[in-house]
């Protein structure tokens, strides 16, 4: 038996009954775990999920009318920023603190989506928020033209994390910098010009990794990433070919699978498919090979297991160097290992990485052979802010909090516990097509049906996010046609947290169903 609180018309009462789904101990109560709000819902439910507790408490806000701050967004905000405003009505955030978010209302969330995948340790994490105010007493700004202490010893130790021969560090502002760098750095190496990426990647909306960039919502009209040619995704589950057996991952795809033991079919058809883009799109000689090791913004796509393996050699083959971008699958999030790279047991010759890396605080980096650092060093670079001592201090920080806290074994152990469970949400509704990913970086593919796999269309997603909003959980989207719920939390969720999780979500695709 359960006791749930209901909201409708303005007041509170008190119900039981049995619960329509329980994976641990998730308990029904208002979204906001304390004000008794009317719901959002268009059919209000008679119940909603409790929040797990939390001692924090956020300071009151005071500052300016959620009224005003859309008045200024919209008036002085350049137009994109409201394109990319999540909701029909916004959440106005106010303050922080490691897994959960208050708005301006005090009412709290819990942060599955972690500023898009960016708060790797925790929203104002005691010990980094320690570590950037100190260094903020000592030193805030310097340029590498000097030598200080908080760049070399970050260096030092983010290069005790790569393995051989990956160790030499360029520091950077963020994700879509450190690609362009990557990019100019192969090409130099190389001298080769054209870069193959995936359809459905995502590295970046500058001019020149707009090229890297495959998806349309993220292109403009304009000559831009020369060079760049995209190829066949391995996608295993909305691709041609894929079965139950194929990619490095808890949850398997639905698909039927008649594969010989160790065999995989669908590894070898879009291998093919690369072997063709080698043979049609490009020269016989190329500069690199970008790719995640799942995909961020593509909606947690996962690959074969042995295709990165596969297709590095082809790439080498043909003079290029391998570059895995590890801005979403960095910093231990896919629990199994720090780098999302070591999970395909390849070793890349250059890596990047941003987001996590400083827990919300912009930095990135590239990080390669000496080899290729030569010859990065033919011309000059500079870049003001790259290496910051702040950002060098905040990111040693992360480092040793990662470790203390034990978040690359939170992410194995509670990523594996939330997408087993998943799986079952799955099993139990036709609109639920995919579960997949690794530690906390997880990918929830809604269909039309099963069968078709057809995209479920953006009118139902948005309900259905909105729903699970409005009962208390951030949780992101993508995939080509926004079709993919994306999960990448703050790295110290707990299983008390993912049963909350997933009674919202049962609700929420429940009462959609029920509304369908």
């Amino acid at each position: 038996m359960y006791k749930v609180v209901s909201c409708l018309s303005g007041r509170c009462a008190v119900l039981t009954g049995q619960p329509r789904y329980r994976p641990g101990l998730a308990k029904f109560h208002l979204a906001s775990g304390a004000l008794c709000q009317k719901s959002a819902f268009k059919y209000p439910p008679s119940d909603l999920p409790e929040m797990p507790p939390c001692n924090f408490k956020p300071e009151e806000y005071k500052g300016m009318s959620k009224e005003r701050m859309m008045e200024i967004r919209r008036q002085n905000c350049n137009p994109m920023t409201m394109k990319v405003t999540y909701y029909k009505k916004p959440v106005f955030i106010h303050q922080g603190y490691m897994q959960w978010l208050w708005d301006v209302d005090g009412r709290r969330y819990l942060d599955l989506f972690a500023g898009v995948a960016t708060v790797s340790v925790g929203h104002c994490h005691p010990k980094v928020t320690a570590a950037a105010e100190q260094q903020l007493k000592r030193l805030w700004h310097t340029t590498n033209i000097y030598v200080y202490p908080p760049l070399h010893e970050y260096c030092e130790k983010l290069a005790s994390y790569l393995p051989d021969p990956l160790k030499v560090i360029y520091l950077t502002n963020s994700g879509s910098e450190a690609n362009d760098l990557a990019m100019l750095m192969a090409r130099l190496h190389t001298g080769n010009f054209d870069i193959i990426t995936f359809r459905g990647s995502y590295h970046g909306g500058s001019p020149q990794t707009m090229g890297l960039t495959s998806n349309a919502a993220y292109k403009y009209p304009i000559a831009n990433g020369l060079g760049c040619t995209n190829t066949m995704c391995p996608d295993v589950f909305r691709g041609p070919w894929g079965g139950s057996h194929c990619r490095d991952s808890p949850v398997q795809t639905i698909r039927e699978c008649g594969c010989a033991q160790g065999h995989c079919m669908a590894n070898e058809h879009y291998i093919g498919q690369l072997k063709e883009t080698f043979a049609t799109s490009v020269p016989s000689q190329i500069a690199a090979f970008f790719g995640e090791p799942i995909q961020g913004v593509g909606g947690a796509v996962q690959y074969p297991k042995n295709y990165l393996k596969e297709a590095y050699k082809l790439v080498r083959e043909r003079g290029g160097v391998c570059i895995a971008d590890e801005v979403q699958t960095g910093f231990g999030r896919t629990g199994t290992h720090f780098w999302g790279f070591q999970g395909h047991d390849v070793i890349p010759d250059m890596v990047t990485m941003a987001k996590g890396i400083g827990n919300g605080f912009p930095m990135g980096a590239v990080v390669t052979t000496p080899e290729i650092a030569a010859s990065f060093a033919k011309g000059v670079h500079f870049n003001t802010f790259g290496g910051n001592p702040v950002a060098c201090a905040v990111a040693s920080s992360v480092l040793d909090v990662i470790r203390e806290d034990g978040a690359q074994q939170i992410s194995l152990d509670v990523g594996t516990y939330l997408m087993t469970e998943l799986a079952k949400l799955r099993d139990k509704y036709e609109i639920i097509g995919d579960v997949r990913g690794k530690g906390l970086q997880i990918g929830v593919e809604m269909v039309k049906d099963k069968v078709s796999r057809d995209p479920l269309s953006p009118e139902a997603m948005t309900e259905i996010f909105e729903d699970v909003k409005d009962m208390g959980v951030l949780i992101g989207k993508g995939g080509l046609y926004g079709q993919t719920f994306r999960i990448q939390p703050p790295m110290c969720i707990t299983k008390e947290d993912v049963d909350f999780f997933l009674a919202v979500f049962n609700k929420a695709i429940h009462s959609y169903m029920e509304r369908k």
